[in-house]
């Protein structure tokens, strides 16, 4: 029954959304160039479907690269911090301060630094825009660590490293996996960031710049659909990774 509930309830609720958009866009009689409806996406999406699935490929594997990196430097960060108050003390404004700087200003910069190298600069922008959180979470759950678990374990003779696999690790993991959560939709936001203001040729990012130069609106918004859709794959990805690594924190 809850893996029926699964399933069936979000296909509801986007069943519901599409419906009531359709109905706005009706009620106020507004033609497609102004706000496209979900009737208006599928002829776009038949239309372009070749470029959907190449531009959608490129946008998917270089967001999942830079998650991939996002996921590498956050959790060793997070563990620094976690795991020394210097540490967090030095690191926390530095990344406060950086994460602070809006990422549109840094894709020009890294775009002149990376001249001609797109996927690399792309997946960096990924990346630069999705590790904070991931390293505030992993720093979070080592940081509060209870202290009577390490005392009872030394009284046992577990060594340091022991006690950080057994017991801290496993701690962190629904925070990590949570801010994971956050992490995906950030990092397609760095990827079309840089798609659409540096075009590069590629990606769903340079396919929605283009319906925007073209005027064709059901285009635009068909792409902003097919980026949600690839968002909620990777969600679901993300939350099939919980449950078997961690779905020992979920509470009903």
């Amino acid at each position: 029954m809850k893996s029926y509930r699964t399933i069936l309830a979000p296909m509801a609720a986007i069943i519901v959304f599409l419906i009531l958009w359709e109905l706005l866009v009706w009620a106020n009689g507004w033609p497609n160039y102004k706000m496209a409806s979900p009737s208006d996406l599928w002829p776009a999406f038949w239309e372009f479907r070749g470029l959907f699935f190449e531009y959608g490929w490129d946008t998917l594997w270089r967001t999942v690269a830079g998650l991939f990196l996002a996921v590498l430097t956050g959790v060793f960060l997070g563990m620094v911090m976690g795991l020394s108050r210097m540490a967090r003390d030095a690191l926390y404004p530095l990344l406060v301060g950086f994460n602070a700087i809006p990422k549109a200003t840094i894709v020009p910069v890294l775009a002149l630094i990376l001249v001609g190298m797109d996927d690399l600069n792309t997946v960096l922008i990924a990346f630069l825009i999705s590790f904070f959180p991931i390293a505030v979470s992993v720093s979070i759950g080592l940081s509060t660590l209870e202290p009577e678990y390490r005392d009872i374990l030394r009284a046992l003779g577990a060594s340091p490293t022991t006690i950080f696999i057994k017991i801290a690790l496993p701690k962190t993991l629904p925070e990590f996996f949570g801010a994971l959560k956050i992490a995906v939709t950030l990092a397609f936001i760095g990827t079309n960031l840089m798609e659409i203001v540096e075009p590069h040729g590629k990606g769903l990012g340079h396919l929605f710049d283009s319906g925007k130069i073209n005027a064709d609106y059901p285009l635009m918004f068909a792409v902003l659909i097919a980026l949600a859709c690839l968002g909620i794959l990777l969600y679901y990805i993300v939350v099939a990774l919980e449950w078997v690594f961690a779905g020992w924190a979920e509470r009903e």
